[in-house]
């Protein structure tokens, strides 16, 4: 098997409709991994979830491990641009002829899992290869984000040594539920006895329902605003310098990951790193060295010129508000560009209500994924006109992206937004054309 082959496999698994009905099928996905020799339980890891937040502070912690000498695997999702990203070793995505060869070598597994609990998804089959990745390379330890909700996601399959919630707000509204009282219900479900749980949840409700499971496994909790203070910020021409205090020291982070939303991932980062026992917890220094190359591509990735192009996913309105705070904070009264494209399951009148309390104006485009289904343009131009403002349908997203620099003044920002297709493909394509 070949890399196009394994990619092709994983395409056609992508047949499932996930709801509260039909939710991810936790015993296939320990089925699964018993077939596999339970590969996960071989190396430390790090659970993280949260609606926003989670794959940012995950890639913090990873870099920072890393920077305290241990071989690091780190698994996030969406990928940008290949499959091969879901399992990182050091920062570096798995090659495409590893990728093949282990998933070649799981089909004896895939197959006798079908005949018992069906077919594994797509989801399912790149997670057990991810934990078979880290398991043969080995790595010390390994950071794991949280899928979709907490409670039923293949990932909480793993027993670790911290978890972590960032946030919770309204995303998927259609699987974890309409409120933010249920959606902290599925996500409070990574809690685990004796396992730390750090959480950053800001909405009273949502966090007395993470508090109460927590207390019911009997999991202690350390919360962010007793863990971690964030103090002296100071914002460079490319960069932002902080400190995020806490009881064992100050940690002085120098930065090019702009936005408020990253120093409170950086806090995150830091009070999850806290809990690791001496083993494999990095020092202050580690930790601050780690931060200052440390790129996060598509989360608040400037390319300054003439306009300044800036690619950011949000696709959730919790998302778009933060995204609309670091544009404020980093640009000023500078007029922005939006080129946006949302996902059908997602929220698009608040995320276009947010992002239309900037100076700016948008250009709606489309994407294409397998799977997965994007707003028509003109819908999401309506959808703009009903919260009061106006936006151009554009259904080549390279042609959005070029006319929206065309149209703009030198001193303008042109933001790619929205979904994580849409920010991938353009990124991309930006990339080499740049």
């Amino acid at each position: 098997m070949d890399y196009a082959a394994a990619e092709s496999y994983l395409l056609a698994t992508i047949n499932e409709t996930v709801s509260r009905r039909m939710p991810y099928r936790l015993e296939r996905m320990r089925a699964f991994l018993r077939e596999l020799g339970d590969p996960q339980a071989k190396y430390p890891t790090v659970h993280i979830g949260g609606t926003s937040g989670k794959g940012s502070t995950s890639t913090i912690v990873a870099a920072a491990l890393q920077a305290g000498g241990k071989r690091v695997g780190l698994h996030t999702k969406p990928h940008l641009r290949s499959m091969t990203e879901r399992a990182r070793v050091d920062g570096v995505p798995i090659s495409e002829e590893r990728f093949a060869q282990l998933l070649e070598s799981m089909m004896p597994a895939i197959e006798r899992t079908t005949v018992s609990h069906g077919r594994p998804t797509y989801y399912e089959t790149l997670l057990a290869l991810t934990f078979m990745a880290f398991a043969q390379e080995p790595v010390d330890v390994a950071v794991i984000e949280v899928g979709l909700g907490g409670r039923l996601d293949g990932t909480n399959i793993i027993v670790p040594r911290v978890a972590a919630i960032t946030s919770v707000g309204y995303d998927h509204v259609d699987v974890l539920g309409e409120t933010l009282e249920e959606i902290a219900e599925e996500k409070g479900g990574i809690a685990k006895p004796n396992v730390p749980l750090v959480i950053g949840v800001e909405d009273a409700g949502a966090r007395d329902v993470v508090l109460a499971q927590a207390a019911r496994v009997g999991a202690p909790v350390i919360e962010l605003r007793d863990a971690a203070t964030i103090e002296d910020v100071r914002l460079l021409r490319t960069a932002q310098a902080f400190t995020v205090a806490t009881p064992r020291g100050r940690y002085e982070i120098v930065t090019t990951m702009l936005g408020e939303f990253q120093r409170r991932n950086t806090a995150m980062a830091v009070a999850i790193l806290e809990q690791l026992d001496e083993s494999l917890r990095p020092s202050i220094a580690a930790v601050q060295a780690a931060l200052a190359p440390l790129v996060i591509p598509g989360r608040m990735e400037v390319y300054p010129g003439h306009p300044t192009v800036v690619f950011d996913i949000a696709h959730n309105a919790e998302k778009a508000d933060h995204l609309v705070r670091s544009l404020r904070e980093s640009f000023g009264d500078r007029r922005f560009s939006f080129v946006v494209a949302i996902g059908e399951s997602k929220d698009a009148t608040e995320i276009v209500r947010a992002l239309a309390t900037l100076p700016a104006g948008f250009i709606f485009t489309t994407f294409e994924a397998a799977g997965r289904h994007a707003i028509k343009p003109a819908r999401l131009a309506s959808i703009a006109e009903s919260v009061g403002t106006w936006g151009r349908a554009v259904n080549d997203p390279v042609e959005a992206l070029a006319i929206a620099r065309r149209n703009s003044a030198a001193s303008d920002v042109v933001v790619v937004t929205g979904s994580t297709f849409v920010v991938a493909q353009l990124r991309e394509w930006w990339l080499v054309a740049a």
